[in-house]
C-alpha cells in the first residue's frame, strides 16, 4: 500500500488539476455564450436574406453560382474543426465524417481537396495522406466576417472559373448546449433550398422587384453565400465549446470522485499507522 506521504502528494496533483478543470470548464462557458449570442443575432439577419431569395427563387437558375450536384471533377470539401484539444471527441468525430466523405467522394470518381479551418482536423488530414490546400487555421478562432467573406469568395470565383466542380462543407452544427451533430452538405453548386415563408413571387403576386429578380438575384446570392459560411464557423465553433464545457465538467466530477477516494484511502492509512504504533508503545510498555 502508498505511504501517507505519496497518497498526500496524488492528492495534491489532483487538486490542482481539478483547478485548471474547473478554470478550462469557465471559460469554455463564457465562450459559448458569447458565439450563441453571435449565432442568436445572425439567425434574424439569415431568415430576412433568406426570405428575399426564396421570392425570387424562380431565378437563381440563371445565376453561375446554380447548377446540378456534381459528384466528379475537382471537389473541395471545406472541413471547420479547432485549434486545441480538450473537447471530448469534437474534432475525432469531424475527421471520421470527412474521411467517409472522401472514400465516397473517390469512388465516384472525384479529385478531393481538403480545406481546413482548424488546425487539429488539418494536422489529421495530412498525417492520413490527404490533399490539403490552404492555410485557414487562424479563422477557426478569430470569428471574423471578413476572413469568412474573403474565403467564400475564393470558392466562389473557383466554382464559376471550372476550377472546382463542387464545394462541400463538414463541420459540427450546434443546435443547444446538449446537442451537436456533424453536417455534410454541399455548399456550391447553389440548387436551392432557401426557405421562406412567403414563398416565390406568383404572377398574381403585388410585390414589386426592383430593378428585376435577375438582378437581384445576382446581387444578394453572392451576400447569402458569404453569411452562410460564416454563420457555419460560428456553428461550428459554438458546437466546440458547448463540447469543451462538458468535456472539462466530465473530467471534474472524475477529479472529485477521485480526490474523495484518495481522502478516504489516507485517512484509514493514516488510522492505521496510528494505531500501529498505539500498538507497539502498549507492547513496549508492557514488556
Amino acid at each position: 500500500m502508498a505511504s501517507l506521504k505519496e497518497i498526500k502528494a496524488r492528492i495534491s496533483s489532483v487538486s490542482s488539476t481539478l483547478k485548471i478543470t474547473q478554470a478550462m470548464k469557465m471559460v469554455a462557458s463564457a465562450k459559448l455564450r458569447k458565439a450563441q449570442r453571435m449565432v442568436g443575432g445572425l439567425d434574424a439577419y439569415k431568415s430576412a436574406l433568406y426570405d428575399i431569395l426564396a421570392r425570387v427563387s424562380a431565378f437563381i437558375g440563371n445565376s453561375p453560382l446554380a447548377g446540378a450536384e456534381a459528384s466528379k471533377g475537382k471537389v473541395a470539401v471545406i472541413v471547420f474543426s479547432s485549434n486545441t484539444a480538450l473537447c471530448g471527441s469534437y474534432n475525432a468525430n469531424i475527421y471520421k465524417a470527412l474521411s467517409t466523405r472522401v472514400a465516397l467522394l473517390r469512388e465516384d470518381g472525384a479529385d478531393v481537396v481538403i480545406y481546413p479551418v482548424g488546425e487539429k482536423v488539418a494536422k489529421m488530414a495530412r498525417k492520413a495522406g490527404l490533399d490539403v490546400c490552404g492555410d485557414y487555421i487562424h479563422a477557426a478562432d478569430s470569428l471574423s466576417y471578413d476572413e469568412m467573406a474573403t474565403l467564400a469568395q475564393f470558392f466562389m470565383d473557383g466554382y464559376t472559373s471550372g476550377r472546382f466542380s463542387c464545394v462541400e462543407l463538414v463541420y459540427m452544427h450546434y443546435y443547444n448546449a446538449a446537442r451537436q451533430s456533424i453536417a455534410n452538405r454541399t455548399w456550391l453548386p447553389v440548387t436551392g433550398g432557401f426557405g421562406g415563408g412567403t414563398g416565390p413571387v406568383a404572377e398574381d403576386d403585388d410585390l414589386i422587384v426592383e430593378p428585376s429578380p435577375e438582378e437581384v438575384v445576382e446581387k444578394l446570392l453572392p451576400l447569402v453565400m458569404r453569411t452562410d459560411l460564416y454563420a457555419t464557423m460560428l456553428s461550428s465553433n459554438a458546437s466546440e465549446n458547448a463540447c469543451r464545457m462538458i468535456a472539462m465538467q466530465t473530467a471534474s466530477d472524475n477529479a472529485e470522485d477521485l480526490l474523495a477516494q484518495l481522502r478516504l484511502t489516507y485517512n484509514k492509512q493514516r488510522q492505521q499507522d496510528i494505531t500501529e504504533e498505539l500498538t507497539d508503545i502498549s507492547n513496549g510498555k508492557l514488556g
